[in-house]
């Protein structure tokens, strides 16, 4: 049986070559579980192929709390691969997600908890983000656009704090860049979704992703890929039936 089926509330935490930030990540961590406002909850690393030496270090931090879990890919997958791997091992009623950075914090989960029983998604929006000018002047430039295709209400898709009903999560689409349209995937499957500000921080260890490739340019051409998607997603209601 899997181990998450024993929780409440799964945080699921994908990384690539942040060596660095996981000694303090696992002191957050472990702190919010004994307080968390869904109990019990885990941890579920996915470890997308780092190659900077820490997964041996990951492993051993699990090794330590018998509520954190791992799934190690062979080689980077990339963050929506390792996403819908980590929702499509979890089931536990909800699903957390956050990244590895330490630029939000697991404490914030509890703003968005008292949401998950009657939303699909509950999504952050970064207040007062601290990453540099031209991060996120390219993040409201490919935000603008990105709603003006896919015409979603996001204000913040790319926010790293999530709360999923796990039941949904696992229907998720297995596609590339999934993770930047999560709340026009919520709407466009017909769940509901809510938005709710959290804190946001400087990173202080380790390597941002950050280029125009995977923040600008893929998701501009992701965003009518998805568009397409949303408009031929099927959605029907059966209310009578006999099948035993």
């Amino acid at each position: 049986m899997n181990a998450t089926a024993a929780y409440r509330f799964t945080i699921v935490v994908p990384l690539f070559n942040e060596r660095d930030n996981l000694p303090q990540l696992e002191e957050r961590l472990a702190a919010y579980l004994e307080k968390s406002m869904e109990k019990p909850a885990c941890v579920l690393f996915v470890d997308d192929g780092s190659t900077d030496g820490g997964s041996p270090l990951l492993e051993e931090i699990c090794s330590r709390h018998p509520d954190f879990f791992f799934i190690h890919f062979p080689q980077n997958q990339g963050l929506s691969a390792a996403l819908k791997v980590g929702f499509d091992h979890c089931y536990s009623p909800y699903a957390g997600y956050i990244d590895a950075d330490l630029q939000t914090d697991p404490d914030d989960f509890d703003l968005l908890l008292p949401f998950a029983a009657d939303h699909e998604l509950v999504t952050g929006i970064r207040i007062g983000r601290k990453d540099s000018f031209g991060k996120r002047l390219i993040s409201k430039w490919a935000n603008g656009l990105r709603r003006r295709i896919v015409r979603d209400t996001a204000v913040d898709t790319g926010c790293p704090l999530k709360v999923l009903q796990t039941a949904w999560a696992r229907q998720l689409p297995p596609l590339s860049g999934m993770h930047r349209f999560l709340p026009a995937l919520a709407t466009g499957m017909g769940g509901r979704c809510k938005q709710v500000p959290v804190r946001h921080y400087p990173r202080t260890a380790g390597h941002s992703k950050f280029n125009l490739s995977n923040r600008f340019w893929g998701p501009i051409r992701d965003a009518f890929g998805y568009r397409w998607y949303l408009r031929r997603h099927l959605r029907y209601t059966v209310d009578r039936s006999k099948l035993g």
